[in-house]
């Protein structure tokens, strides 16, 4: 453990060096492109930034409102029937949208239940195996200025589906 603690705290350092002694070496500018690089970096996320915080409100807002309550309550006869439990639920909807949102309410569980029960657990799994299919969605096509998502939406929910179903078998083999 002490071996992969020195490293990853030596690993950025260490490709910087490597890249500047390349550049030293083969006498190539390295700090112009570095800056330009830069630059790309930013006018991206002055792109994207008003994206971010509009879902970023949103989740907050649906949070705040009780509507991710009344979600939650609608969904709980098809959460038993899928073997997921009540307090999992907003996990899943939050990751949809959000991974530190889903994280909160991973920690939400945690102090409520534990994370060797059956909640933690299975949440857990969730966080790992499933995408933040609306952020990605919509940091990706708003980049590249696309209007029409065709199936990425479905196929993106489905595969979340199959994602936490393979979390729920995956908690029920422990």
């Amino acid at each position: 453990m002490n071996v992969i603690v020195s490293l990853s705290g030596i690993i950025i350092p260490l490709i910087l060096f490597v890249i500047i002694l390349y550049g030293l070496i083969s006498k190539k500018e390295m700090y112009q492109p570095f800056l330009e690089g830069v630059q790309d970096g930013f006018k991206v996320v002055l792109e994207i930034a008003p994206t971010l915080i509009a879902l970023f409100l949103a989740v907050q807002i649906f949070r705040t409102s009780g509507a991710l309550d009344l979600l939650v309550s609608a969904l709980t006869p098809v959460g038993k029937l899928l073997r997921i439990p009540k307090d999992v639920l907003p996990v899943i909807f939050a990751k949809l949208f959000s991974s530190s949102a889903a994280t909160g309410f991973l920690l939400d569980i945690f102090k409520n239940f534990g994370p060797d029960s059956t909640q933690g657990v299975l949440s857990s799994i969730i966080l790992s195996s499933t995408e933040t299919c609306f952020y990605t969605m919509s940091i990706y096509f708003s980049a590249i200025h696309i209007k029409k998502t065709r199936y990425t939406l479905t196929g993106a929910l489905l595969a979340t589906f199959a994602g936490v179903m393979a979390s729920v078998i995956l908690t029920g083999m422990q």
